[in-house]
């Protein structure tokens, strides 16, 4: 099977977003049952005005910055940032004075960590409540013959 491209960015976008959105154009990456992944491309003053979906989203900011709101807090973020937009909260975000680019993955329905058992700062028991666990066996990898520290053409440390 060929690899398949999605294109997105620059020339690939439309305006976007849900109502009261200005400012603002994106490109759906990739949408089925399971999610939707999708670019956003904020101008200077661009907004997605407050509204709420039921799916749980991860806001990634990848280049420039602006603001995130979740409920009644709002933050800066910036590129390398992430903000978590839950399941059934107001969410929002906006620019003022820069641009900003971000990846929006949409997860189809709220976290399901309840549902799996998985509660944030416990982890469970991999061989069943009580089980003991054996000890592993092995050792190291044998150690290599002393090396000279330099490499002598490039003059390098090794």
């Amino acid at each position: 099977m060929p690899i398949e491209i999605r294109r997105f960015g620059v020339g690939h976008r439309r305006p976007d977003g849900p109502p009261g959105t200005s400012g603002l154009t994106g490109q759906v990456i990739h949408s089925d049952a399971r999610g939707h992944v999708s670019e956003l491309a904020f101008s200077r003053g661009g907004r997605i005005e407050p509204h709420s979906n039921p799916n749980t989203t991860y806001f990634c900011v990848i280049e420039g910055g602006g603001w995130t709101s979740v409920g009644d807090e709002e933050i800066r973020i910036a590129a390398g940032e992430a903000a978590i937009w839950p399941a059934g909260e107001l969410h929002g975000a906006w620019t003022d004075h820069m641009t900003m680019r971000a990846i929006v993955i949409e997860f189809a329905g709220s976290d399901d960590g309840d549902v799996r058992g998985i509660l944030e700062g416990r982890a469970l028991p991999a061989l069943g409540a009580g089980s003991p666990v054996a000890k592993g066996e092995g050792s190291l990898a044998p150690r290599p013959a002393a090396v000279d520290e330099r490499r002598d053409a490039e003059g390098e440390p090794a």
